[in-house]
């Protein structure tokens, strides 16, 4: 009996004693050994931005690209540092797509591939994705930091995780552009009333007992993501929208900065509207070819679109679909939507143009009239911007970042319009090609002119005003 209890007391007691304070201890040394590894006797301020998917060539990336660009014609003595996951792209290929994709020129970059980032690909987790992915940057993030320890990190994918680590195992100060909230209000309302979307499978919306088992993993998902969250130095959200979300579960307003994102507006504002009567009629759509931008919606519209206008109209109108693929989880999301095309029978009005540089971008704007969006909560819409900038008329979701910071409807100063479903699409894609060519002419430079606030120039402006007090404790370190 003796020897049981002596056992069950070194089992239970003295043995997970001796675990946390092996744990303790090895969290000590990591953390001396990565502050130590930090301090450098030189005069130069390294800056690392984590970015696996630096080659992907969205607007994430456009954020990227901008804000290493800002912050190198502003500071002299700064080295600049991306990890990143692109294995098979050399440091000159990243850049070149960079300036092809962006029409941004950069130099002095130096790059740390990271070989773990199948870790964050969502595939890899079929059940407790948000968690799966979340646990998965930490390890990307631990393979990052034993590569290079900078004295500002800057997370400009969202991988709120990774803060704790820059910032308490090696005393990084710490920057989160925050895109997207890996988690929201609005997803754990889905839940909790049971409605189906990407986030939430029709299995677990009509079983009331997964329903509730997934309240509870949403709900404890959100606390741990407020704790990481406020490692954060600096945020920086990109809309109205995400700001709101942001505040309510990181719950740090004052260290909170709305910077939009930067969006190419001098340049497309230069391509001349035209003003004749409509010949040829080219809807254009920008988006990364992933399932929560929504696709089929805009095949749907299309479909409801014929049903609308005369043949002959119909056989004047073409969709044009613009994106990047990031792996081959977007490259067969595009196959889905070819074939959905076909079940249309649209396929003829369909094209669709993938991972284009930015002349051909430029192109397609310069012959498009309308532009659609068709993104639920959007956090902003990059592409949104870049089609109004070009003169087009757009029709976005009536959600997030387009409604609240983008797209006005009232009759005085339109600039574009909002919808909700195909009916509603499609009805203000009639309504378009209806209106007299003085009206269409008017709402396509209110476009336009209302995008100057959204421009790289201010985006840059906004950056470097957010990131100062940083670089001004360095100087002072």
């Amino acid at each position: 009996m003796l020897l049981k209890h002596t056992f069950s007391f070194y089992f239970f007691v003295v043995l997970p004693g001796l675990l946390l304070v092996a744990l303790f201890l090895t969290i000590l040394w990591l953390r001396r050994h990565y502050t130590a590894l930090r301090k450098r006797n030189d005069k130069y301020i390294y800056v690392a931005f984590f970015h696996p998917y630096c080659n992907a060539g969205g607007g994430g990336e456009r954020v990227l690209w901008c804000a290493i660009e800002a912050l190198q014609s502003k500071y002299s003595l700064i080295k600049i540092v991306v990890y990143t996951g692109d294995i098979d792209a050399s440091p000159d290929k990243i850049l070149l797509k960079a300036k092809q994709r962006f029409n941004i020129q950069l130099s002095q970059v130096e790059f740390k591939y990271l070989r773990k980032r199948r870790w964050v690909e969502a595939s890899k987790y079929p059940l407790f994705t948000l968690l799966g992915q979340s646990m998965g940057s930490v390890i990307l993030g631990y393979e990052a930091l034993k590569s290079f320890v900078p004295d500002i990190y800057i997370d400009t994918m969202g991988y709120a995780f990774t803060l704790p680590l820059f910032s308490f195992l090696a005393g990084c100060r710490v920057v989160s552009y925050v895109h997207y909230p890996i988690i929201t209000r609005d997803m754990i309302k889905a839940v909790k009333s049971r409605q189906m979307s990407y986030t939430n499978r029709k299995c677990i919306a009509r079983n009331p007992f997964f329903t509730s088992a997934k309240l509870i993993y949403y709900r404890l998902f959100a606390l741990m993501y407020q704790f990481v969250g406020r490692f954060s130095n600096i945020v920086m959200v990109n809309s109205s929208w995400t700001e709101d979300h942001i505040n309510s579960l990181w719950k740090c307003p004052m260290l909170t900065y709305k910077v939009y994102p930067p969006c190419e507006t001098s340049d497309l504002q230069n391509i001349p509207i035209a003003t004749s009567s409509i010949e040829k009629i080219k809807i254009v759509s920008i988006s990364q070819f992933r399932k929560e931008k929504n696709h089929p919606l805009q095949l749907k519209i299309m479909y409801q679109l014929r049903q609308l206008v005369s043949e002959e109209m119909w056989e004047m109108i073409e969709l044009v679909l613009i994106g990047s693929t990031r792996n081959e989880i977007d490259e067969a999301w595009v196959k889905d939507m070819q074939d959905l095309a076909k079940h249309f029978s649209i396929e003829n009005n369909v094209t669709f143009k993938i991972n284009v540089s930015y002349n051909e971008l430029k192109k397609e704007l310069e012959e498009g009239l309308i532009g659609i969006h068709t993104m639920h909560n959007e956090h902003f819409g990059i592409g949104i911007v870049e089609c109004m900038a070009a003169g087009l008329i757009m029709i976005a979701h009536k959600s997030g970042g387009p409604m609240l910071d983008i797209i006005e409807e009232s009759d005085t100063s339109r600039n574009g319009f909002l919808a909700s479903d195909e009916d509603e699409y499609a009805g203000n894609i009639a309504i378009i090609l209806g209106l007299p060519d003085t009206a269409r002419h008017k709402i396509r430079e209110a476009a336009r002119s209302s995008t100057n606030r959204f421009s790289t120039e201010e985006f840059k402006i906004n950056f470097l005003r957010a990131v100062e007090p940083l670089f001004t404790k360095k100087k002072n370190s």
